[in-house]
């Protein structure tokens, strides 16, 4: 008996190192899940401060996608992102001055819709479209354009195309009478044009909205048109502005507009707001619609965000509409931070999954810093916007420079639960243009 003893001992304690092992293996397991980042790739392979991104997927090809960025900036990448190819856009005739829109249309076709700058002729003057037909490789020149109207400027485009008439495209912009004039007699209107040959030409520019803004590039411009279509090839727009957010509708491809904008919501403090370390910062409303064959087919969202919450509390927010834009909901904040906290969620992107209808929202988020240090989160809906689960996808934090410019915007495109998001970071004074890609189906 004596001699047994230490053997039972010795049994005891490796039982329990084999059960403290097992322990830390689970605790090891789920800290892994917890903390593990998703993939971020920079896709600039110069430093050529990039920023104000733009991101398409092509529906044919879903490996193939697209990104832009100021001021003639192109990449493209054929395996989904793992790798990448750069690029400049060029125009011999009207010139590139950055705001570019990457768009596909249903055939794979891609454009990039951006702001001139002629040898000969006024900056920003038109919008032009340059298009490609072998994935975004290469863009004829020097494309087509839209919105002449000297002396006016042209400013803030963005498009998309009609899944339902396969060659229509849809362009929204700004026109200022006179860009960044403080005269009370010159104003700012939103602009739209339809090309139905697949941007070979362009419709004479009509105005939709109802109430022009002024032209100091502020809250109380018009700016930020965003269209979308519907399952039937509805037109939706909405843009902000002196009157909050609006919304205008047309069901005839753009050949007519309702008689009078509708009202979607306030935008508290206006679009354009100060965050602390951003040299200039908006939060305009972008517009989508659920076009799958999903239970909430048809729902048009418009995602913004704004002061409603108080001046150091920037929140982004959700407002849908159910019946073709007649009525609104009460806008829904979309992060999920502690409410009241006093951080910042700003420069949104909003995009509508064609196949499934999940609806997701891209934006830079300060929830986890007592400092201007900077994430990137990613909020998704799969029941109709009701709810929105946050995920970081940012692999570390940035502090961006208040005297270095940072663009006004991010980037996001989903086809068939698979999301491209696109931002740029500041690292060192240094721009670059990140990438990731989510594939909610794994």
């Amino acid at each position: 008996m004596a001699l047994e003893a230490p053997f039972f001992l010795i049994n005891n304690v490796i039982n329990q190192l084999k059960t403290i092992s097992r322990l830390l293996f689970i605790l090891l397991f789920f800290t892994g899940i917890a903390f593990s980042q998703y993939k971020n790739v920079k896709i600039n392979k110069h430093d050529n401060s990039p920023e104000e991104v733009s991101v398409s997927i092509n529906p044919v090809n879903p490996l193939n996608i697209v990104v832009g960025a100021n001021l003639n900036n192109n990449f493209y990448t054929m395996d989904g992102g793992e790798n990448w190819s750069n690029s400049t856009i060029s125009s011999d005739d009207y010139g590139v001055w950055g705001d570019p829109c990457i768009i596909f249309d249903p055939n794979g076709n891609t454009y990039y819709f951006h702001l001139s700058s002629p040898p000969e002729g006024k900056f920003i003057d038109r919008i032009v479209c340059q298009k490609s037909t072998d994935g975004g490789i290469n863009f004829n020149n020097p494309g087509t354009f839209t919105g002449l109207n000297l002396p006016k400027a042209q400013d803030k485009a963005w498009a998309c195309s009609d899944w339902t008439r396969h060659n229509n495209l849809y362009v929204c912009w700004t026109q200022f009478d006179k860009y960044g004039s403080k005269k009370p007699d010159d104003h700012s209107n939103i602009m739209f044009s339809y090309s139905t040959d697949a941007g070979g030409s362009w419709s004479i520019p009509g105005k939709i909205n109802d109430t022009p803004g002024d032209c100091r590039d502020s809250s109380n411009t018009v700016e930020g048109a965003v269209p979308c279509t519907g399952p039937d090839g509805e037109l939706y727009v909405t843009w902000s502005g002196p009157a909050g957010i609006v919304f205008n509708r047309s069901t005839d491809a753009g050949l007519t507009w309702m008689d009078k904008n509708k009202f979607v919501c306030d935008q508290v403090g206006g679009w354009d707001y100060e965050i602390e370390g951003i040299y200039r910062c908006n939060g305009m409303a972008v517009t989508g619609c659920d076009i799958s064959n999903g239970p909430y087919r048809g729902n048009i969202y418009v995602n913004f965000s704004d002061q409603r919450n108080g001046a150091g509390d920037i929140d982004v927010f959700l407002s849908k509409s159910t019946d073709g834009g007649n009525t609104w909901s009460k806008p829904k904040r979309v992060n999920d931070d502690k409410f009241g906290n006093n951080k910042q969620q700003f420069m949104s992107w909003m995009c509508v999954d064609p196949v499934t209808g999940a609806v997701n929202v891209l934006f830079y988020d300060r929830r986890n810093y007592e400092d201007n240090q900077t994430d990137v989160y990613l909020a998704r809906s799969t029941d109709g916007g009701n709810t929105f689960a946050n995920i970081k996808i940012s692999d570390s934090p940035f502090t961006p420079s208040k005297g270095i410019f940072f663009g006004d915007y991010t980037g996001i495109s989903s086809y068939n639960d698979f999301a491209a998001c696109v931002w740029q970071r500041m690292d060192k004074g240094n721009l670059s243009v990140i990438y990731c890609g989510i594939d909610f189906k794994k």
